[in-house]
């Protein structure tokens, strides 16, 4: 990460994804323990996060250090499938007890599932 154009590339796609959070620097740097201006250096590429730093900035905007890093997308490496993935995307945006509502009933498909799976593998 030490060439000036992957740095500022990194910066880049770390100002956008602040910005389609509608964060202000100040916003984005408090919960990842940073200050305002060392993000800023990180956004015009004059300073390359370390490795820590990345993880919380990459868990901060929703997104992966590889992302980050390199700017490929990895909706298929977490996903099998894009339409699930775009869904889990759109949840990020609901209320926080609506997202944990969703997540209760995914539990519960899931232990039906498990179940089903170990009714059937057992005979009965």
């Amino acid at each position: 990460m030490q060439d000036d154009a992957l740095r500022k590339a990194l910066g880049g796609r770390i100002k956008a994804l602040r910005k389609d959070k509608k964060l202000s620097q100040k916003e984005l740097a408090a919960p990842i323990g940073a200050r305002y201006r060392l993000l800023s250096k990180y956004e015009s590429g004059l300073v390359t996060p370390p490795a820590e730093m990345l993880v919380k900035l990459a868990d901060a905007l929703g997104t992966s250090v590889d992302y980050l890093r390199t700017g490929n997308p990895v909706e298929s490496a977490r996903f099998g499938s894009a339409r699930l993935y775009r869904r889990f995307q759109a949840l990020e945006s609901l209320a926080e007890d609506d997202r944990e509502a969703i997540i209760k009933v995914i539990d519960a498909m899931v232990i039906k599932h498990q179940t089903r799976q170990m009714v059937e593998e057992n005979g009965s």
